[in-house]
C-alpha cells in the first residue's frame, strides 16, 4: 500500500454526535483517489491535455472507529483490480497515533473521455503502471 493522504481532523468537520461527519472521511478518501492516480500517470496534465478523466461507479465504505477533533489520520491505498476501462481500488484510513484502523472504502471508477461523456479503454502505460503497484503490493 501507499501513503495517498495525511492529515488532521478540524472541529468544522464534526457533526452534532461530536466525531467526525461521514461527508468528512468521503473527503479525505477522495483527497487520496487522485494521489493514487497521479501515481499510476492520471494526473492534472494528463486530464488537461488529453481530456479523459475518471468517475466513480460504486463506493462501499465500512466505518470503524470514531474520528474526533484533533486526531491525525493517514489513508494508505491499493489497486485491486485493472480492466480495460476500469480501476478497482481500496483505501484504509487510519488514526496515527493509535494505529486503529478508522475506516475503509473500496471503489471502482472508469476512465472516461470527457467529450463524448462516455467510457473508453485506459493507456497501455497507466494500465501498466497499475499491475506494477499491484504487483509491488505482493
Amino acid at each position: 500500500m501507499i501513503e495517498t493522504y495525511r492529515g488532521v481532523v478540524y472541529p468544522n468537520q464534526l457533526d452534532h454526535m461530536g466525531h467526525m461527519n461521514v461527508q468528512w472521511y468521503t473527503s479525505k478518501f477522495d483527497e487520496g483517489t487522485w494521489h493514487l492516480f497521479s501515481a499510476v500517470g492520471i494526473t492534472s496534465d494528463y486530464i488537461r491535455k488529453t481530456n479523459k478523466g475518471m468517475a466513480a461507479l460504486e463506493q462501499t465504505t465500512k466505518y470503524k472507529a470514531e474520528a474526533m477533533a484533533g486526531d491525525l489520520l493517514v489513508v494508505k491505498s491499493k489497486i485491486l483490480e485493472i480492466k480495460d476501462k476500469t480501476i478497482k481500488f481500496t483505501h484504509l484510513m487510519y488514526n496515527v497515533e493509535t494505529q486503529l484502523e478508522v475506516a475503509a472504502t473500496e471503489l471502482v471508477a472508469v476512465h472516461l473521455d470527457r467529450n463524448e461523456r462516455r467510457a473508453c479503454s485506459l493507456p497501455k502505460d497507466i494500465k501498466e503502471k497499475c499491475t506494477e503497484l499491484m504487483n509491488d503490493a505482493l
